[in-house]
């Protein structure tokens, strides 16, 4: 397993980190949440990058990579509910676009295809991490929640237009074919 790939499992297992972080009280845990938060979805910059310098980027990990992306900003998400951080309604409607697309990309490995992270679904990941890392602020007094509730809103809004997206591509996707990004 190259550098790019134990970074991505390295976010993955960065998950319960988080979640403990947030939900065990001590003085400053919410800023720590988020700083550990902040730093997990760093290395999905870096672990990209590594692969395409290396040229070693594998199948395992385009599959592994937009997991891991998810179950860190979901759980984080999913968590700053009991927080009151964010609307229930947007987090159960970004998850439910995000279970929607997993199971696209299941239907596509058993005939064999590995869907890559789309462009659009880029953005819309990284729009959702940066209200995850908002909302923990916010849940840490930095902020407002009505702050995070807007971040929230633009990432629910890039989700599904990727969502859109994503099916708009289905058919193509999975026979095997390239779609253009």
């Amino acid at each position: 397993m190259g550098l790019a790939d134990q970074l991505t499992v390295a976010r993955a297992l960065s998950v319960p980190i988080v979640v403990a972080l947030f939900a065990i009280s001590f003085p400053s845990h919410d800023y720590w949440a988020t700083g550990v938060f902040c730093a997990a979805m760093a290395t999905d910059w870096f672990d990209g990058r590594i692969a395409r310098r290396t040229g070693r980027s594998s199948p395992l990990g385009s599959l592994l990579d937009p997991v891991a992306d998810k179950l860190l900003v979901m759980a984080t998400l999913i968590v700053l509910l009991g927080q009151d951080v964010f609307p229930a309604w947007m987090v159960a409607a970004i998850v439910a676009r995000e279970l929607l697309i997993s199971g696209l990309r299941q239907a596509a490995v058993e005939r064999g295809v590995v869907i890559a992270a789309r462009d659009l679904a880029k953005l819309k990941t990284w729009s959702q991490a940066i209200a995850a890392g908002v909302g923990g602020l916010a849940a840490a007094g930095a902020w407002s929640t009505s702050v995070s509730w807007w971040a929230l809103l633009v990432a629910l809004a890039l989700t599904w237009i990727s969502g859109l997206d994503y099916a708009r591509a289905a058919p193509q996707l999975l026979r095997g074919r390239a779609v253009a990004s």
